[in-house]
């Protein structure tokens, strides 16, 4: 009897899942996660050819979306530091935009999509970091420019991650809305592959209402939700680790996604080839139920 209960229950979150799965364009996000960790695109440094066809990718699936924005052709320019890049040029922001039903309170929803491009004649492909987290913002704005939200929402595919946060900085200098209306920032910084299937949700320690959201979530996630690394005695802290961290010294709540350095971090052999896709899909899945739950509860 106990084994026939236990059998359901598993066809009962199976098909959770496929729900969750269908809501979301899973083949669509791994289309764009190929694309942007290509050759062609030589690994998105800042001001290079590769950027600007990451940036139109990006544009281009903004507009085939029907998102708005409150910056013209979904571009937020920014000047790099002259200690940083000689290079002559504006860095740029990719910003799209739904608005809620309901509530004027808004949620951030962020990736960075540059990376560091080309060294001694080797790409740096970036796929996981962070070709995966765009390709995650893009189906979670597919999902909710068909599906309105009660919050509404900014997606901010960031530039300069890699320069010292730079695009984070810039977003939060230009917010086109006043801070007060910021809900909640949600950054996804690596979430293609995991040597151990699990997904750390950061920030739950700082902001403490956010943990019963967490903890619910993680009971039928499809993979290991792991709720920390945000500090205390003893423990790791990414709390200032990628693009949430502008936002969290102004005490604007965040939740940053993403899984531990592996083998591939930060070299040429980040490619599309080595993200695990069944975890890339479970993480977008992951990270799309804790978006509902927080857009549902009104926080």
């Amino acid at each position: 009897m106990r084994t026939a209960k236990s059998i359901i229950i598993f066809f009962l979150l199976w098909a959770s899942y496929e729900i969750n799965a269908q809501q979301l364009s899973t083949d669509q996000s791994l289309k764009d996660l190929e694309y942007l960790s290509s050759p062609k695109l030589e690994g998105r440094k800042p001001l290079s050819k590769g950027s600007q066809l990451a940036q139109d990718h990006i544009r281009a699936r903004f507009r085939e979306l029907g998102l708005g924005s409150q910056f013209q052709d979904f571009t937020q320019p920014f000047s790099l530091p002259s200690s940083i890049s000689k290079k002559e040029g504006k860095a740029k922001n990719i910003v799209g935009f739904v608005p809620g039903s309901e509530l004027d309170r808004i949620i951030i929803v962020m990736a960075h999509y540059d990376h560091i491009g080309v060294k001694d004649g080797e790409i740096y492909h970036g796929a996981d970091d962070n070709a995966s987290g765009v390709a995650g913002l893009l189906s979670l704005a597919a999902h909710y420019a068909k599906h309105r939200p009660l919050h509404s929402m900014v997606f901010a595919a960031l530039d300069a991650e890699e320069m010292g946060l730079l695009g984070a900085k810039a977003l939060l200098e230009d917010f086109p809305f006043s801070q007060d209306q910021i809900a909640l920032v949600v950054n996804m910084d690596m979430i293609g592959r995991s040597d151990n299937d699990r997904l750390y949700a950061v920030g739950s320690r700082h902001y403490p209402h956010l943990l019963p959201l967490l903890e619910e979530v993680s009971k039928t996630a499809p993979i290991e939700l792991f709720i920390g690394n945000d500090g205390g005695f003893g423990k790791k802290d990414w709390s200032k680790a990628s693009d949430h961290a502008p936002f969290h010294a102004e005490g604007i709540p965040f939740l940053y996604f993403g899984v531990d350095d592996h083998e591939d971090y930060h070299r040429p052999s980040d490619t599309f080839e080595n993200i695990d896709q069944a975890f890339f899909l479970k993480a977008i899945d992951t990270i799309f139920r804790v978006m509902e739950k927080f857009d549902s509860s009104q926080l």
